[in-house]
């Protein structure tokens, strides 16, 4: 299937969301508060969640071309990627982030760019140097949670995120992690573009409006492909109440 196909098949239209909330309400809880976001544990009888509203911020890691020496070239500013002697999401020679960015060869997807890494990875490519290895944020939907998020998700859990300004919403797999630092919303360049939101790394995001939704438990902490994520996020949306549900976890 082209992947065209399957980018189209992760976006929902939906309906505004209704004024009516479920009886399901009562199992809200404030899950914890990262720089002003609410996150909220909104458990269904079949499948537990926890949910945040806020804007989406762009993140290019993993993306062949998101950083290059010439920083005009790049998807996204190098500084986004770190500085000499802490490079946080480029691949180095030492494998530390002290060590010297490395650059693909003639035989990778985007000659001469840096190899941008992802906190998620497929194990079973073995070189650290491989840019395949990780989660390219140009065409795999992904999400982005702080070290906060992660007491109570796992990298490759799956989740459903919802633009509220034009009511559609994708699949999506928790792909990275965020400095400590930086608010709640941050979705790949796949994702943005999904969900009809403008997806430069150095120019777009949304300020507000955009709801997620993650599950717990719910991967397998292994990378998967568009048709896997579209589908599967999709099944725990439903099984868990979908837009009734969501409604009342956001009132």
């Amino acid at each position: 299937m082209k992947a065209v196909s399957l980018i189209s098949a992760l976006i929902i239209v939906i309906p505004l969301l209704s004024q009516t909330r479920s009886s399901h309400d009562n199992h809200r809880k404030r899950l914890f508060r990262h720089h002003g976001t609410n996150v909220w544990s909104c458990n269904s009888a079949d499948v537990n969640a926890f949910v945040f509203e806020s804007g989406l911020a762009i993140d290019a890691d993993g993306a062949f071309s998101a950083y290059h020496p010439n920083n005009r070239l790049g998807l996204d500013s190098i500084e986004n990627a770190g500085r000499p002697g802490d490079w946080w999401a480029l691949a180095t020679d030492s494998g530390k982030p002290s060590g010297h960015p490395v650059l693909q060869g003639k035989d990778d997807p985007a000659p001469g760019y840096y190899v941008s890494m992802t906190s998620l990875f497929d194990a079973n490519i073995p070189n650290e140097h491989d840019p395949r290895r990780f989660v390219d944020a140009a065409s795999i939907p992904y999400v982005v949670l702080p070290p906060e998020g992660f007491k109570h998700a796992k990298l490759g859990d799956f989740a459903m995120v919802i633009n509220l300004h034009n009511r559609k919403m994708s699949g999506a797999i928790v792909a990275d992690e965020s400095a400590p630092d930086l608010p709640m919303g941050e979705s790949s360049i796949a994702l943005a573009r999904t969900l009809g939101i403008d997806s430069n790394p150095r120019t777009g995001g949304a300020s507000n409006s955009v709801a997620y939704v993650v599950y717990p438990r719910s991967g397998n902490g292994k990378p998967r492909t568009l048709k896997e994520i579209a589908s599967l996020s999709r099944s725990h949306f439903q099984m868990w109440g979908g837009l009734t549900k969501l409604n009342g976890c956001l009132r």
